[in-house]
């Protein structure tokens, strides 16, 4: 599937309908949720993590590579890889992994485990991957602020312009609270993705609060493993 159909989906979205793309953790999980009729997936690189056996953020990129190239192989819709920080790559050779999975998308985050990168380093950084990838590739730009400690939506706003700028099709306010998306969605131009849970607001309330793109990290996958649990506790008698 092209990047043109996925860019596509961002665009034109009614407040209220914002485009959901679940996030599938392996090549059956992809399966079940195109079969349910979802125009795109998201990978969620804790959920990929967990399935492969690693705590989230220590995934060896190949093998986050390779799980990314089985769920594209999997499904006729297209999908975008969370491919973290960039595992240190060049924008040149990231950019050429994630091309070869077949995704049409990357996450790309501004944090690390020491804290926030520098939005102007960052935001360089992502031109440079714009102008390798041209159109191929959608860049779903993370803004971590809200979970590094700031709860000032003009610093997302700050970021997420700055991202815009270089090139990112869409920015991704993780964490984000629900009563300051109408305050990114007022300040950022292009689509903004956010988080749903199942103790938040509705996706059409997500929507109508400034939402264009929801998804749901690892929680899918963290649900489907409570599932097991209590197939396993009955299966125990």
């Amino acid at each position: 599937m092209t990047v043109a159909l996925f860019r596509a989906l961002h665009h034109d979205r009614a407040p209220g309908d914002p485009l959901v793309v679940p996030g599938p953790w392996d090549a059956g999980s992809a399966r079940v949720f195109a079969d349910a009729g979802f125009p795109a997936l998201a990978t969620p690189s804790a959920g990929v993590a967990a399935s492969l056996g690693h705590e989230d953020g220590a995934t060896p990129p190949d093998e986050m590579f390779a799980a990314v190239t089985r769920i594209v192989r999997a499904v006729p819709v297209p999908v975008s890889a969370d491919v973290e920080g960039g595992y240190g790559l060049s924008a040149e050779e990231l950019v050429a992994r994630v091309l070869g999975t077949g995704a049409v998308g990357c996450n790309l985050e501004d944090s690390t485990a020491a804290g926030m990168k520098d939005p102007l380093a960052h935001a360089d950084w992502l031109a440079e991957v714009r102008a390798e990838a041209g159109d191929a590739l959608f860049v779903n730009a993370r803004v971590d602020t809200f979970i590094h400690g700031s709860a000032d939506p003009a610093d997302a706003v700050a970021r997420a312009r700055l991202y815009v700028a270089a090139g990112a099709d869409c920015v991704y306010p993780i964490g984000v609270p629900p009563e300051s998306l109408p305050a990114l969605r007022a300040g950022v131009e292009g689509p903004v993705n956010t988080a749903a849970g199942p103790d938040g607001p509705s996706v059409a309330e997500l929507g109508r609060l400034g939402a264009t793109r929801i998804t749901y990290g690892p929680g899918l996958q963290r649900r489907a493993m409570a599932a097991v649990a209590e197939i396993a506790a009955e299966l125990r008698g």
